[in-house]
């Protein structure tokens, strides 16, 4: 079995969906724990309203990650738009690494630029008003400081105004601006940008500063699952029944 590295995002895992859920920590059992590596680029849960989460699937899947790490597989976690407020406690307790968003890793030879996404769909300028509003870390200081049950309210007023925002603008505006797309590939020197947030699975061509590019979509976990398999030799943007 050739051994390579995961890539997978927008898993949006949610007591309301445990065969999702079951799905991921299969995958974490049968093909991570093997990997080289294995990153996730946002999104892991439907919603974190801070690292004293205790119910499920958040205990489940933090004591998998850390079977993951300690089988020898280092495990790379990128905060998304719904899991912003992953904390230390969260990578203590998981055995995760922490990414900040954009990270540049070297993989396999070829600098590629990580992204959860979202900051790739600059058009959508009411998302990215409140995305910089809810990242501050004096906003998310006085959030944190509120009962479970407080946070818990407000998750689920995002997430139902996420839903009526997502209806009423157009299409275009909730996928990636290609210009911003080009722009920040530049503006860290990479030929390869693998993300998610938009829940559209596909790898690109594109050009950037007169160069050959890629753009690399990871799928999200919804219905199904979705994974990149990375090695030496190419890539696999796979779908897990």
């Amino acid at each position: 079995m050739i051994v390579c590295t995961l890539f997978v995002s927008d898993l949006h895992l949610d007591a309301a969906r445990p065969e999702i859920t079951e799905l991921f920590l299969r995958f974490l059992r049968e093909e991570a724990s093997g990997a080289d590596a294995l990153y996730i680029l946002g999104d892991l849960f439907e919603a974190w309203v801070g690292d004293d989460e205790a119910g499920e699937p958040a205990a489940s899947v933090r004591a998998a990650l850390r079977d993951v790490v300690a089988a020898g597989t280092p495990v790379f976690v990128m905060r998304g738009n719904r899991d912003f407020l992953f904390g230390p406690r969260f990578a203590a307790e998981s055995g995760a690494r922490l990414l900040p968003d954009p990270a540049v890793i070297e993989l396999y030879g070829e600098p590629t630029l990580l992204m959860h996404g979202d900051l790739l769909c600059s058009d959508d300028a009411a998302y990215q008003s409140f995305r910089s509003m809810v990242r501050r870390p004096a906003w998310q200081e006085d959030f944190l400081a509120q009962p479970l049950a407080a946070r818990h309210e407000f998750a689920e007023k995002a997430r139902a105004a996420s839903k009526q925002h997502h209806g009423e603008i157009a299409e275009s505006i909730m996928d990636v601006t290609a210009e911003t797309v080009t722009a920040t590939m530049a503006r860290h020197g990479v030929n390869r940008l693998i993300h998610g947030h938009t829940h559209r699975p596909a790898i690109h061509s594109l050009g950037v500063n007169h160069r050959c590019a890629q753009r690399i979509v990871l799928g999200d976990w919804y219905t199904q699952g979705s994974v990149l398999r990375a090695d030496a030799d190419g890539f696999e943007l796979a779908a897990l029944a």
